[in-house]
This record gives structure tokens, sequence and C-alpha cells, in this order.
């Protein structure tokens, strides 16, 4: 995407006090919800220059680079916004688990017979996601 789509775009968010956007994941053929993040300006500009996703990691005020450290990128097939401009909805093609805790999906936990139940199993050790 050249600057002026790329210019559009982020003219077209509706950015919350901090300057940030909530984008949910979702795997473009599937349909599974993978997870939820911030993105700052920047993080939009560059996920739409590149083609990988790229957030805006709250704790660390920087940007994060979906698989940086655990080599489970992220690859941007489409960005919509919401009918307000205030929240995104990435269309990605998922390489590998999601969740930091190992799983696919971060929606890992459903409300079943008035009780949390985990749904979804580990896929991978985090500590060898993380090298820890």
């Amino acid at each position: 995407m050249g600057e002026a789509g790329i210019a559009a775009v982020l003219d077209a968010i509706s950015w919350n006090g901090d300057e940030l956007v909530p984008a949910i994941a979702q795997q473009h053929d599937s349909g599974e919800v993978l997870m939820m993040a911030w993105m700052s300006r920047d993080a939009v500009a560059e996920t739409l220059a590149t083609g990988r996703v790229c957030y805006y990691s709250r704790s660390r005020g920087a940007l994060w680079r979906k698989g940086e450290t655990s080599g489970q990128v992220q690859a941007l097939v489409e960005l919509r916004l919401d009918c307000d401009g205030d929240t995104l909805l990435l269309a990605v093609d998922q390489t590998g688990v999601a969740c930091h805790t190992g799983r696919r999906s971060c929606f890992f936990r459903a409300l079943r017979d008035d009780r949390l139940a985990t749904i979804a199993g580990v896929e991978i050790d985090p500590a060898e996601l993380y090298g820890k």
C-alpha cells in the first residue's frame, strides 16, 4: 500500500485518548478469533507498508512486531474498520500459535456450566517459544 492509502486509513481511525486503537486478529480462512491487541499510528502504518502485523505494547511502550521473538508471525490479508472507526479487524494468516501461553488463540477459556473451562490446550511450551 502506498503512502496516500496509509494516510487515508490512519485518518479514518478514531484513536482513543492514548492514540491507540484495539485490533482483533482473526484467521482469514477459518474465521477463528486469535487475539486482541492495541495498535498505534506507527503500528498500523508499518503493518500496511510491510504486510507483517505490528502492534503497540503498552507494557513496553514500544512497537511489537508479532513473532519477533517467538517466530509466530501474522501476515496481513485484510484490514477492516468497524462502523465507528474505533476498532480494527485484522484478517491474518497466522504462523503457529497466536497466544503467549502457547495456545492457538488467546480465547481459550469459555463459560461452561457456571464456570470457566479451558477449551484449548497448550500446543507449544511458552519456554520453547521465548527461549526461557
